[in-house]
């Protein structure tokens, strides 16, 4: 008697970038592996690719092995070994990654009817390679004011994991989970995904506009409402900072009482709060993009680059221009 034989679902090749993040690829990758085991057979297969075939280092020191270079991908595009999907995985110092053959191989995946992906930071190549525009996606938080001024045309999202048509992007850490399951359901059903968070101890699969980041009561250890409605005003507000008492008229309070619980819950005043965290998206502005000072200046709402130069040097101890040399210093060494 002959034994079943399943069909493939998805074949998938996982581009390995320098520097990646192996949490967003070992979350992502054995997903998979866990549903094939619970179904009994090899509904998804995948191989590791990387430029030139040689091993890559993950941002943790980890050098993982691949299968295939991009020359060997590219053989395989038209044949029956070509995949379903194409993920890049990436993290750390994603700005900086220019390799016009990875973006050639991506766009050529994609013009053929492969779906691409991102991890992590991935949404950035993915952009590079000219696949974002009008497209939603998602990037690790800590990188999505670069990405947002980087690629204006991009519709990205601070969720846990965006699905758009053939684009598959995930803010990285545990959400490349989140994403894998959602795409094993839309495969097979709810039972096999249970079955695969079982496997793997999570208790749910969080929906796609969960919060990346703790939500600011937990994040900010602050309990009072009022105070935490302010903070979201400011932080929805960074480029044209709304004044005091715009953001008086929006909670209903008075100055003075804004004032009196910024000192008790914050230990600073609303006006040099609000300043401290236009100064920190500055900081992850000169950090990942390329930006000249003065628009970086602009786009975290101060009127002139002396004055944000200043304030700059009073909370970091150096300028904005000695912020971008010492990243240089540090990504060359």
């Amino acid at each position: 008697m002959n034994a079943v034989k399943h069909p493939i679902k998805r074949s998938f090749v996982f581009f390995l970038v320098p520097d990646f993040t192996m949490i967003a690829f070992a979350t992502a990758l054995d997903p998979l592996r866990s549903a094939n085991r619970m179904l009994g057979y090899e509904a998804y297969r995948w191989r590791l690719a990387s430029i030139d075939g040689k091993p890559v280092r993950a941002s943790n020191g980890v050098e993982c092995a691949v299968n295939t270079s991009l020359e060997e991908e590219r053989k395989k595009m038209a044949g029956p070994e070509r995949p379903n999907i194409a993920i890049v995985c990436s993290g750390i110092n994603v700005e900086r990654y220019q390799n016009k053959s990875a973006f050639a191989w991506l766009r050529e995946e994609y013009n053929r009817g492969v779906a691409v992906g991102g991890l992590c930071t991935g949404a950035h190549i993915l952009a590079a390679a000219g696949l974002l525009s009008n497209k939603r996606c998602a990037i690790h938080w800590e990188n999505l004011p670069g990405f947002s001024e980087a690629f204006p045309k991009a519709n990205v999202f601070a969720d846990l994991f965006e699905i758009d048509q053939n684009v598959y992007t995930c803010a990285g850490g545990t959400a490349a989970l989140d994403m894998m399951l959602k795409l094993i359901g839309d495969d097979f059903d709810e039972n096999l995904v249970n079955r695969v968070c079982e496997q793997v101890l999570t208790d749910r699969v969080r929906s796609p506009t969960d919060r990346q980041r703790l939500p600011l009561r937990a994040r900010l250890g602050v309990q009072n409402s009022k105070v935490l409605t302010i903070i979201e005003l400011m932080e929805g507000n960074l480029s044209e900072p709304l004044s005091l008492i715009e953001i008086a008229d929006h909670v209903d309070l008075s100055r003075r009482q804004i004032e009196r619980l910024f000192r008790t819950e914050m230990g600073r005043s609303p006006a040099r709060y609000y300043l401290e965290i236009r100064l920190d998206r500055a900081r992850h502005l000169l950090i990942q993009s390329s930006m000249p000072v003065v628009e970086v200046a602009v786009a975290c709402g101060f009127v002139s680059a002396s004055h944000f130069s200043k304030c700059y040097r009073e909370l970091y101890a150096r300028s904005p221009q000695q912020e971008r040399v010492d990243r240089k210093q540090l990504l060359a060494a």
